[in-house]
This record gives structure tokens, C-alpha cells and sequence, in this order.
């Protein structure tokens, strides 16, 4: 075992449309891997940072991880992403700054659906 650091997560999806259930679902999956792949218990959550492109405002990505993953008391933010003309729509992204013994190269950073296209050189090889 290493020593404990606050670490940055990070992970991303796309939805289809600007939807409440569509976001909530979406941000329930993309939670629910980075927990699963990191072995992340919810004590260990210092706080989250979410942002969506500016096509998103159904629903704050936050309501789904205190719905679904019980993050009751985790410190949250949701803000909007740059909207940089030509980039990646219909984006959620996530920071979860989580306490841990993990090296930096041990995380699993996590990006689903579209949001695949935006750090290729973090995912699975």
C-alpha cells in the first residue's frame, strides 16, 4: 500500500438529447464505472466537479449522483463547459477528487459513448 493523496478522476459521456432522465441515466453509468474500476468508497469522495456543454440544461448531473449513488454528502458543482465553436455537444464531464493510496497511473479514468473521441490516450488499450 501507498501513501494516501487526494487524487483528480476524471470521466465523461454523451447523451442523445437534452433529456432529464436521458442526463440522470448517463451520469448514474458513467458514475457507476468510476466507482466500480476504482474500487471508490463514498468516504473517500473529498468532492465533485461536473460540467455540461451549453446544449445540456434538463438537469443537473449532481441530482443523479446523489439519486442513485447516494452521494448525500459529498460536496458537488455543476458548472457549463467552455462552448468552444466545432467541439464535442451534449457532453457531461466529471472530476471526482477521491482519497486514495492509488498511484495517479493506477486510476481508470472513464469516458463513454462520444466522449470517447476526447482523451483516447487514457482509455483501455
Amino acid at each position: 500500500m501507498g501513501k494516501w493523496s487526494a487524487r483528480g478522476l476524471r470521466g465523461a459521456t454523451t447523451v442523445d438529447r437534452n433529456d432529464s432522465a436521458e442526463i440522470l441515466e448517463a451520469t448514474r453509468e458513467l458514475l457507476s464505472q468510476l466507482v466500480s474500476e476504482n474500487s471508490i468508497d463514498t468516504e473517500d469522495i473529498a468532492a465533485a466537479f461536473f460540467t455540461v456543454t451549453a446544449d445540456l440544461n434538463a438537469e443537473f448531473p449532481a441530482t443523479a449522483a446523489r439519486e442513485f449513488m447516494g452521494w448525500n454528502h459529498v460536496p458537488m458543482l455543476c458548472g457549463n463547459e467552455i462552448d468552444i465553436p466545432g467541439r464535442l455537444g451534449k457532453c457531461i464531464r466529471v472530476m471526482v477528487i477521491v482519497n486514495t493510496d492509488k498511484s495517479q497511473q493506477e486510476l481508470k479514468h472513464i469516458y463513454l459513448k462520444g466522449a470517447t473521441v476526447l482523451r483516447k490516450d487514457l482509455l483501455p488499450q
